[in-house]
């Protein structure tokens, strides 16, 4: 039986575990936080004294959702007890009523095996069964008669244990030959005779967990929320797995098997499943309400790594659609409840993308300082690493080069950009520009000299090749134009 256990899903930062279907409760609406009272009603009747048979088939119909027709499924269960007892081939000691009642269930309620029918009260609608609501019949039939059971639990199935005098005695419910397996049973006629055998090997489980009746039934829920889990029911969950918390919570002496769902931690789960299946859905907002009233009414660690991963996911959204002030309310109205690594990682997160936005919409030199002026800021606070800084601040330093270059031509930008090196440092991205930038103003001073040159205004080309080559040393374009103006001053009539 393989639905006893199962995963926990929980989300990664911006790529979630998978889920299935991803549908959050009907409706938008959140699941309520409270166990139904008859689940603590129920607990407390255990809490002092074993509980009666008819107390467990009560429990075990609740468990498994009976409503408004669990006093006609009772008395089904009340009528088979009668029967048994009435039976004129009941035998007289424990194990021989303990074989009967498997062989009576397979031959009056039990039809068909089907693996996720973990409920009490189909088996007596349409026969089938699975190892849990099977096993669950068996224990509460068996205590009609006076026997010792419990259950026994693996890593995917469950059977029953008889405890008659110092033998413990295995009962694999889901076989009518299950009794005591490893076993020959003979079958003889009505004269005596041996007719045939059959045989049950015993099963050699590595792990196997003794759990009590109450642990057994509550495995109804487990299995029921695996079932809706499969099918991206998370909200239907959370109220099951409340209700079994709250059935297990006065219990002596837990289980304590990593087969067996602690029922607190197996609650988280489920409440931190519907929150990840609203993420899924795209609601990011109502997940952080819902981690805001589940996780304070069931606190656990694990909520801040919750949080931290749908706030994520929320920045993100609100970044794509350009809302930075929607995202600074959201970040900081929930700083309190973040760590502080997680803080930081988020508030670098919005500050990058905003200085990120800020810097693509660079029109005026207003606009470029101020962004310079920001990323310097958030370097100095530490919200952006000094290489992402560095990266930032060359951007809007080129975005500035060329906003001077374009309204105040290529000699006051390439000054900008040279003072910009002296003050920032060099890289590869800065020298380029210098690079540009010069030869751009090169070209400015050459194609003044050149309309003087061309109009064999001597004087006046001499003139701007020397103030272009006190401003540009060296410059072998510049210097061959003074070499031309020379010569032709040279050959001035």
């Amino acid at each position: 039986m393989r639905t006893i256990t199962f995963a926990t899903l929980f989300l990664g930062i911006l790529g979630w575990s998978r889920l299935g279907a991803q549908t959050p409760a009907s409706g938008g609406g959140f699941p309520g936080l409270d166990a139904e009272p008859r689940a603590l009603d129920y607990a407390r009747l255990g809490a002092s004294r074993p509980y009666t048979w008819q107390e467990l088939a009560g429990i075990a119909l609740w468990a498994s959702g009976d409503g408004a027709g669990s006093g006609r499924f009772m008395d089904r269960i009340l009528g088979a007890a009668a029967e048994i007892e009435a039976s004129p081939s009941l035998p007289p000691d424990p194990r021989g009523r303990g074989e009967f009642i498997l062989g009576y269930i397979h031959n009056r309620v039990l039809k068909n095996y089907s693996e996720r029918q973990t409920r009490v009260d189909e088996i007596f609608v349409n026969g089938r069964y699975n190892c849990v609501s099977s096993a669950v019949l068996y224990v509460i039939l068996a205590a009609s008669q006076g026997i010792e059971a419990g259950g026994v639990m693996t890593r995917d199935h469950a059977f029953v244990t008889l405890r008659v005098g110092k033998e413990t005695i295995d009962v694999e419910t889901t076989n009518p030959y299950g009794f005591d397996p490893g076993s020959r049973r003979e079958f003889h006629d009505d004269f005596g005779r041996l007719t045939g055998f059959a045989y049950v090997p015993a099963r050699n489980y590595r792990d196997r967990a003794d759990i009590s009746p109450l642990e057994l039934i509550s495995l109804i829920f487990s299995n029921r929320i695996a079932g809706l889990e499969s099918r991206g029911r998370y909200g239907e969950s959370v109220p099951l797995a409340l209700n079994r918390a709250a059935l297990l919570s006065l219990r002596s002496d837990p289980v304590s098997s990593p087969f067996f769902a602690d029922p607190r931690e197996d609650l988280t789960d489920r409440l931190l499943n519907f929150g990840v299946s609203l993420v899924r859905a795209g609601k990011e907002e109502e997940a952080l309400r819902w981690a805001s009233l589940a996780g304070e009414r069931y606190p656990h660690e694990r909520w801040k790594e919750f949080i931290y991963g749908s706030l994520n996911n929320l920045l993100v959204k609100l970044i794509r659609s350009e809302r930075f002030t929607e995202g600074w309310t959201a970040l900081n109205d929930r700083a309190s409840v973040l760590s502080r690594d997680n803080f930081n990682r988020l508030n670098t997160l919005l500050a990058d993308a905003e200085l990120t936005h800020r810097s693509s919409r660079i029109r005026t030199l207003r606009d470029a300082e101020a962004c310079l002026g920001a990323v310097d800021d958030a370097e100095t606070g530490r919200v952006l690493s000094p290489a992402r800084a560095a990266e930032m601040r060359t951007f809007i330093l080129l975005k500035e080069g060329e906003i001077l270059a374009a309204e105040q031509g290529w000699q006051k930008a390439l000054g900008f950009l040279e003072n910009a090196v002296k003050q920032y440092g060099r890289n590869s991205q800065l020298d380029n520009a210098l690079r540009v930038f010069r030869s751009n103003r090169t070209t400015e001073i050459h194609n003044r000299f050149a309309d003087f040159f061309n109009g064999r205004k001597y004087d006046e080309a001499l003139r701007v090749v020397r103030e272009g080559l006190a401003e540009l040393p060296g410059n072998r374009q510049l210097q061959s134009d003074l070499s031309r103006v020379e010569q032709a001053l040279r050959n001035r009539p």
